[in-house]
């Protein structure tokens, strides 16, 4: 990595702006708080990325009934959260040229926390609906925006904090499957309560997040254009259409999401339709999700200090593939065992992230390859649990559907082998130094 991007954040930046400019002075320095502020505003940031989603789903059926939402409304409500990261993904390097990668991500806390505290109180499917979006919207700019807050001010930690990161959203996203039911029951029992109370989290995050993006705002009204803390040059960056791995990266993203949501979604009614109890079938999937939480901390570290990242990406694939042919021959005699294993393998996401930030020189290159490998690799993964619920009605088992998911990890371990290659978007645009 070159020096001028193995900057600590409290060390003055660089400007890598034109040759005329002047060079910020001290006191354009970032502040010694940043650092420590920052590494608690990624955490809680993190841990709100998905509770939104996983506390819906532990109180869908209460909620579906209360809204008295139809079978299509409820359908296009588990679709939401992929098709609005995608869409609202896409956006994310415009805003974060216009005010500064910090200041949207306090903005994506914001709306979190605004949509959280909204969608309780709706009255009809259409208002929580609406609610959700906000919610998602802001998600899906944390998610395109947190790998280049990590490329930017801690460029020579990006391993370490990109694990932290994924470890932080691994352990949010089982803590609300886990969580919601008890405390709706303990709050009384209302399914509005038990969605309501993640809101306290979201609020919590938006409070490191404001002397952050006022210092942001602070050091590019100071005329540092480019410095860590402020927006990246409008146009900067490279065309990330032309680097064929920024293609592989994406399309490696949407596979391993496709596997994710598959996994979330289904892995409980495959072991119910084997025989294991319902609550089994749950604890089971427990299982599956906080192996993500210590892998996501270990993984990217690993992955920072190779230079070619494949391997990882061939190991996490192949580990899937023994999950899902043990969950075809044998669901229930190895059921803690193939659950064990598809944990592993949906470790997958750990290492994409830090792909991300390891396949751009600079963090205008991050700002754009994460925007694009994320919103084309959410789009991808749409169509993925719909069609395996269609195959599961169609074929009256799990056969045909378990062939698939296997089948979709070759594609997955090839792509994943082309984006661990030791290059970076610049160098396949012609703009390497």
């Amino acid at each position: 990595m070159p020096d001028e991007e193995t900057r600590t954040v409290n060390r003055p930046p660089v400007v890598r702006t034109a040759p005329e400019q002047p060079l910020p002075t001290p006191a354009q320095a970032t502040p010694g708080w940043l650092g420590p502020v920052l590494v608690v505003g990624i955490v809680l940031a993190a841990l709100n990325l998905r509770p939104a989603i996983t506390s819906l789903g532990a109180l869908f059926e209460e909620t579906r009934t209360g809204l008295g939402m139809s079978g299509t409304v409820a359908g296009m409500i588990t679709s939401v959260p992929a098709l609005c990261f995608a869409v609202f993904g896409v956006t994310a390097p415009r805003l974060s040229r216009r005010f500064g990668p910090a200041a949207v991500v306090c903005a994506g806390m914001v709306a979190i926390a605004t949509g959280l505290l909204i969608r309780p109180f709706a009255t009809g499917a259409v208002g929580f609906l609406a609610a959700s979006a906000l919610s998602l919207a802001g998600i899906a700019l944390t998610n395109v925006l947190l790998p280049v807050i990590v490329k930017r001010y801690f460029p020579d930690r990006v391993g370490t904090m990109i694990g932290l990161y994924s470890m932080s959203l691994a352990a949010g996203t089982s803590l609300a499957a886990a969580a919601t039911v008890p405390l709706t029951d303990a709050l009384g029992g209302s399914w509005r309560t038990g969605l309501l109370v993640w809101a306290v989290l979201a609020l919590l995050a938006v409070l490191p997040w404001l002397p952050v993006a006022r210092a942001s705002r602070r050091a590019d009204r100071a005329g540092a254009a480019t410095d860590p803390a402020g927006p990246v040059a409008p146009g900067s960056g490279p065309r990330v259409v032309r680097s064929r791995t920024a293609w592989a990266l994406a399309c490696y993203f949407g596979l391993q999401a496709t596997g994710a949501y598959i996994t979330m979604g289904w892995l409980p009614q495959i072991f119910r339709d084997a025989g294991v109890s319902a609550s089994t079938a749950g604890v089971l999937l427990a299982v599956t999700m906080v192996m993500g939480v210590p892998l996501a901390f270990v993984i990217p570290g690993l992955a920072a200090r190779m230079k070619n990242q494949g391997a990882i990406a061939v190991t996490l694939g192949l580990f899937g593939l023994i999950g899902y042919v043990g969950l075809y021959f044998a669901p229930v005699a190895g059921a803690w065992a193939w659950a064990l294993l598809l944990g592993i393998s949906n470790c997958a996401f750990p290492l994409v992230i830090t792909l991300i930030g390891l396949r751009a020189k600079s963090p205008a290159g991050v700002v754009k390859l994460s925007a694009f490998a994320q919103s084309t690799g959410y789009l991808i993964s749409i169509p993925g649990p719909l069609l395996i619920g269609a195959l599961y009605q169609h074929s009256g088992g799990w056969d045909l559907p378990l062939a698939l998911m296997a089948g979709l990890l070759l594609p997955q371990i090839v792509l994943g082998v082309l984006a661990g290659r030791d290059r970076t978007i610049e160098d396949e645009c012609g703009m390497g130094d």
